[in-house]
């Protein structure tokens, strides 16, 4: 029985770390994000020629539902790395336009270092410069308007949604570990409120 969890705990890591709460909320807030970005682009942006999502959008999903506490998924290195990016990828590809892998090789090594140097860095804004390069005639065609559709209206979503999804799941997380914890706190509703106003001051206190 001892072998048989501790192969569990290796194959799975992160389930001793997770609660199916948070689980819960990094499921349903990257797939309601991403799926929102397709719906949008389905309805509104192809019609008119205008795309409205890129794969870069699944690797920030990632960092921002998936490790929202680490500075590469901080809104500033979304927004900034996105857009950051998207410049050095639409300013590239249009100098060098009959030769893909200059422009290729010079986007994403400028978008880093811009990223770097504006302190936004985020790594999914390489895949968005190399988009800007490599992404066809659909994308390429969009000129300097790719930097805010799609890219930073795509990150507003993202980031619209990790927030909605952050508000809404703290008092869900920490309501499960009070119970968890302490049943008899679900008969004193009163009891409970007060310890979640003193655990979301602690948590603000260690930001």
């Amino acid at each position: 029985m001892r072998a048989k969890t501790l192969f569990f705990r290796h194959l799975f890591p992160g389930l001793g770390a997770s609660d199916v709460s948070t689980l819960l909320q990094v499921w349903l807030g990257s797939t309601l994000a991403l799926g929102c970005i397709a719906l949008l682009d389905k309805y509104l942006g192809s019609p008119v020629g205008l795309p409205l999502i890129i794969g870069s959008f699944g690797a920030s999903a990632v960092l921002v539902f998936g490790a929202p506490t680490s500075p590469l998924a901080r809104p500033r290195n979304v927004l900034g790395g996105h857009v950051v990016s998207a410049l050095a990828g639409v300013f590239l590809a249009q100098l060098f336009p009959d030769s893909v892998g200059l422009a290729a090789g010079l986007a994403v090594g400028t978008a880093i270092v811009l990223m770097l140097v504006t302190g936004t860095l985020h790594p999914p804004g390489g895949a968005t410069a190399l988009i800007a390069v490599t992404g066809g005639p659909g994308i390429t065609g969009l000129g300097y308007l790719y930097v805010l559709v799609p890219c930073l209206a795509g990150a507003l979503v993202l980031l619209g949604f990790a927030s909605l999804t952050k508000i809404l799941g703290l008092r869900a997380r920490l309501a499960c570990a009070l119970v968890a914890r302490r049943p008899g706190l679900v008969r004193h509703p009163l009891a409970m409120r007060r310890r979640l106003r003193t655990l979301r001051a602690l948590q603000r206190m260690g930001r």
